[in-house]
Formats: structure tokens, C-alpha cells, sequence
């Protein structure tokens, strides 16, 4: 819609021909960009010019330059050659909106509420016209030439020129005249609605009528032809006025109305180029119209055309009517169906309060009751599914919940993660990214279970990450994490090591001084009892020297008698005997 305020538009005739295929677009910075359709790249930047939003461009139809008007009250007159400004001047008290270059190119049309004529050589204003209350958002001349052939031409007398405005359903045609006390319209166009996009055939001939195709807010299009022919009071209605709907055969019996976004004539003036339907893919048809008919409905069944997919995770979950014969999945449990009981028509509405004698039903029986497998919803611990962390998760980061983000996202289980990662839409990988790269910059035991989940999500969706075009600015601030915590990697393994060194060495030195020491102590000790005076003493030792004298005396004598039975046995014959033996009998 804001199109023809803000991005104008393909030159029609140029001098060179790679000028031909350069697109100049105004930006809200208040630079241009020059984009060559041809090679699909960004040519050139025109900047210096605004200060403020660019509302308007045009291409002059003869020479390079480019004409740009913006919120800043100024005009710009561009070398798109040496991308400077050739000329700048101040083209009203409030912001102008609209810019429109007369047929021999000597003339330039600006308006932002009131509507200038200026002279592109002296840069003067030309003639004065009275506008709109509000900001002009459309202007185009509707004649070549003078309907009054009499008088000579000097290239702009003459000539009507058509102009429209936002929120006003008015669109006014204005000539420029010799004298200059004519100011106002001299005729109106009707419409239904605040004028989006127009479009008209040239009069180039007197008796030619000028066709114009006006597409509203509402999404109808008016069509008009009348011949220009001086002054008219009263407002002209549309000749013609076309709608498009769809047919409202499947289910929906009502006919929904599908929005017209722009219509152009096409180079015969007869048939029409009619955009229609969703402004992010939207339908060209080329249509020829019988307009003798004051209304024309066309009928497209534009759901088998355009389709656009939603995925079932984002849709809100409603009850339906259905019949008997629908299988119905109960929410929250998948592959669980349920019988559905179509309530009879006679019998009342059961209410939900129980009697004061009822006992309330356990959640078992009412499972039961559903035809559902207790065992089945019951899990090992009391964990929810896989399947239900999925739906969880989903759910978390559609609706921010930091809650169920951190139920889900704690887990320690290696395969819920992976499962539950396998499972969840392709929609929510980068918002679970997003969240992860969140936490991962916490504490250090949230980001060790982060790991796990980018591990899985890595692993799991890498073939539908290497898809995104814009996947590195998505995951720049992740990006940025893994090489800080990369970089600082060796510097750390550096001190862990040097530490480990420290604490082991404080550790041996510890355990050497905490060696006990042996006890030199005795564990026993034994005293005798005739100990205890020294008398007794002399006495033990008198009685020792008696004794050892005593076994001295019996020694000798002993030996004596040996040596006597030695000499006998020698004589007797009987010395065989072995040493051993002989003191075996002593």
C-alpha cells in the first residue's frame, strides 16, 4: 500500500540503456537506493539529500537525473551518474509527499497538502493550485496535449493533471490555465473508499476519453471514462465497479470477498492487469471487461490457488462439530481416541454439581470411562512422555513461560533430550536456540545442561539449519559464546594444571608431618616380690654364691668318677662306645 509513496519506480524511455533497469528505492533514513534488476545487486547510494523519510521518487523521462522529495520540506534534483545532489530547494512549509514530471519534461508537479507547478530550469513555482485538507498521496497528468487547439503550445497549458489524497474519497482533476486566479478543481471523481492505487490510459487525442482504474482500501475497483472538457460541478460516479469473491462451495456457504490490491490497463487500453488476494503471494490475472455493466463480480476460488501452510503446533486447539463416524483424538495423549456421544436432542443437559449423597468419580475410572489404557498414561517416577515434553517445550517458547521452559530444559535423561528434540516441530528449533544461548550465558550448571540440548539440536536438525539463509546473524550471539569459551580454553587448562600441581604437592608435604611417632614406651612391665628390701637382696646374693659353689663341688667330683669308669672300660675292652653315646649316659 505504501508503494507508490515511497518506492518509485522502473524508467519507461531513457537515454542510456543501462539506465533502463535500474530501480531507485527512497528508504525512511532519507538515503536512495539505486538496484539494478538486471545483475539483482545494489548498483549505487545516493545520500547527502534528506534528512528525514524520502516519500516520493521519479525518473526524468529524457535525461539521467532522478527527482526525490521527502518529510524534510525539500526537494531533490539527483546526478544518478556521479550519485550527488544536482540541485536542492525547499518545495513546501510541510513535508511533500508527491512528485509528478510533465509530458515534455520541462515541468514538475510536487505536492504535500497544496499542489506546486515548478519550472525545472529556474527551479520557480510555476502555479499554485489549491490541493486536499490532507497529505496527497497520488499524482499523474491525464493529458498530452490541449483540448484547445486554437492557441499555441508551450508544453503545459492547458493540461489536466489528476491528484488524490489519504483518507479522502475524492479525486480531483485540476488544468493548468494561462491565468493564475484559477486555483481549484475543475472536476471530481467519487470513490467508496480512501484511494490506494490508480492508474489511467493518456489522452493524446480531443475527442479521446481518459480511463481511470482506482483500486480502494475497501478492495473495490472503479472504473471511469469521461472526456475532459472543462469545468464540472457535481462529483462523477464510477461508469463500472468490480469485486472479486470466492464461491463458498466447501462447507462455507457464504461467499467471502477477496481484497483487489492494484489493477493497470494494459497497452491496448481495453484489458486490465488485476492483483489480487494475499499482499505476501499475490495473484496477476489478465481480464478483458464488458464495461456496459454498472457492477461486475468475479468468482475465484482463490483457497486451491493460493494455500498457505500452517503448521498444527500453532493452531489453538477447538472443539468441532462432528458426526458419529469422526475419529477423535483426545488433546494431550496422541494416538488415544475416543468414542464421540452425539447429545440427544430431547434429553436435557446434564448439569456438572453432584448430589450431596454422590461420591466423586477417581481419575482412574474416568479414564476408564474414555477408553483409555491406564497403564499407558501412567509413567515410570512420574515423568511426562516424551511426546508430552515436546508439546511442552512448544509451548514454553511460544508463550515465554519460564515455568515449563525450566521443567523441560533440567532434564538430565541423555534420551528424553534426544527424543524430545526429535520430536518438537521444525518451526521451534531456532526459538529453542535463541532460549538456549540465553541460559548458556548463567551460571555454569545451567549451561552444562544447555550443552546437551545444543548437542542434540545439532545433531538431530543439522540438515534443516544448513538450509537458512540468515542462520549466522540468528546465531551470532552463540557464535560469539562458543569462541570466547574456545579462547579461553588453553589459558584455563594451563592454570588447572599448575593448580593440580600445587594441591598435590601441599598434599605429600601434609601427609609426611602427620607420620605418628613410635611409642618407646613399655607395654609391660614385671616386679618381684622379694624385691621390695634390700636385706632380702644380700641374702638372694649369699645364697648364689653358696649354691655356685655348691654345683662347683659336684662338677669335680662328678668328672672324678668319669675318669674312673673310663679306665676300667679301657681295660675291660669295652671303649667302642661314640662320643654321643658316652654323653648321652651322662
Amino acid at each position: 500500500q505504501d508503494g507508490p509513496q515511497r518506492k518509485k519506480r522502473k524508467s519507461e524511455v531513457g537515454e542510456v540503456d543501462k539506465q533502463l533497469d535500474i530501480l531507485a528505492i527512497g528508504t525512511a533514513v532519507g538515503s536512495i537506493l539505486l538496484y539494478s534488476t538486471v545483475k539483482g545487486e545494489l548498483q549505487s547510494k545516493l545520500d547527502g539529500g534528506h534528512d528525514s523519510r524520502v516519500n516520493c521518487v521519479r525518473w526524468h523521462q529524457d535525461t539521467c537525473c532522478l527527482y526525490s522529495c521527502s518529510d524534510d520540506k525539500h526537494i531533490v534534483e539527483w546526478n544518478t551518474q556521479t550519485c550527488k545532489v544536482k540541485c536542492k530547494w525547499k518545495g513546501d512549509n510541510s513535508s511533500v509527499t508527491c512528485l509528478c514530471i510533465s509530458p515534455d519534461g520541462k515541468m514538475l508537479l510536487s505536492a504535500g497538502r497544496t499542489i506546486k507547478l515548478w519550472d525545472l530550469e529556474t527551479k520557480e513555482v510555476y502555479r499554485h493550485f489549491t490541493g486536499h485538507a490532507t497529505s496527497v498521496s497520488s499524482l499523474m497528468f491525464t493529458t498530452v496535449k490541449p483540448m484547445n487547439e486554437s492557441k499555441p503550445f508551450d508544453g503545459v497549458t492547458g493540461l489536466y493533471f489528476l491528484s488524490g489524497a489519504i483518507h479522502d474519497r475524492l479525486l480531483s482533476v485540476w488544468q493548468i490555465r494561462s491565468d493564475r486566479k484559477e486555483k481549484n478543481a475543475v472536476m471530481s471523481f467519487t470513490v467508496t473508499d480512501e484511494p490506494t492505487f490508480v492508474d489511467l490510459t493518456v489522452s493524446e487525442v480531443k475527442e479521446e476519453p481518459v480511463k481511470l482504474a482506482v483500486v480502494c482500501r475497501d478492495g473495490q475497483l472503479h472504473l471511469f471514462e469521461h472526456i475532459l472538457n472543462g469545468y464540472c460541478k457535481k462529483p462523477l460516479t464510477s461508469n463500472c465497479t468490480i469485486q472479486i469473491a470466492t464461491p463458498g462451495n466447501d462447507g462455507d456457504s457464504t461467499p467471502k470477498p477477496v481484497p483487489i490490491l492494484a489493477a493497470a490497463f494494459c497497452t491496448d487500453k481495453q484489458s486490465l492487469l488485476l492483483v489480487y488476494g494475499n499482499t505476501l503471494q499475490p495473484i496477476i490475472e489478465k481480464v478483458s471487461l464488458d464495461t456496459s455493466e454498472s457492477h461486475i463480480c468475479l468468482v475465484r476460488d482463490i483457497q486451491k490457488v493460493l494455500s498457505l501452510k500452517t503448521d498444527a503446533a500453532l493452531t489453538k486447539v477447538k472443539t468441532p462439530v462432528v458426526n458419529s463416524d469422526t475419529k477423535v483424538l483426545v488433546p494431550g495423549i496422541p494416538g488415544h481416541s475416543t468414542a464421540v456421544k452425539t447429545p440427544a436432542s430431547g434429553k436435557e443437559k446434564k448439569k456438572n454439581k453432584r448430589k450431596p449423597g454422590e461420591t466423586e468419580e477417581s481419575i482412574e475410572e474416568r479414564l476408564g470411562a474414555l477408553d483409555i489404557d491406564v497403564s499407558k498414561v501412567k509413567t515410570p517416577g512420574g515423568l511426562p512422555q516424551t511426546d508430552s515434553f515436546a508439546v511442552l517445550l512448544v509451548q514454553g517458547l511460544e508463550s515465554n513461560d519460564a515455568e515449563i521452559l525450566n521443567k523441560v530444559l533440567n532434564t538430565r535423561k541423555e534420551n528424553i533430550v534426544k527424543n524430545t528434540v526429535a520430536r518438537m516441530p521444525i518451526h521451534a528449533v531456532i526459538p529453542l536456540l535463541h532460549e538456549l544461548t540465553k541460559r548458556l550465558q548463567g551460571n555454569p550448571y545451567s549451561a552444562s545442561l544447555m550443552v546437551r540440548w545444543l548437542k542434540s539440536v545439532f545433531t538431530v536438525h543439522a540438515s534443516y539449519l544448513s538450509t537458512l539463509p540468515d542462520l549466522i546473524p540468528q546465531l551470532g550471539m552463540l557464535y560469539q559464546l562458543m569462541e570466547s569459551r574456545v579462547k579461553t580454553l588453553q589459558k584455563l587448562s594451563r592454570l588447572h594444571g599448575r593448580l593440580f600441581i600445587l594441591v598435590t604437592q601441599v598434599a605429600a608435604s601434609q601427609t609426611v608431618q602427620e607420620v605418628p611417632e613410635v611409642n618407646q614406651t613399655a607395654k609391660l612391665v614385671y616386679e618381684d616380690d622379694s624385691s621390695s628390701s634390700e636385706g632380702s637382696d644380700d641374702e638372694m646374693i649369699a645364697d648364689k654364691d653358696s649354691d655356685e659353689n655348691w654345683d662347683e663341688d659336684e662338677e669335680k667330683e662328678e668328672q672324678s668318677d668319669e675318669q674312673d669308669m673310663t679306665v676300667e672300660k679301657e681295660m675291660n675292652g669295652d671303649s667302642d662306645l661314640e662320643p654321643e653315646n658316652e654323653s648321652e649316659e651322662e
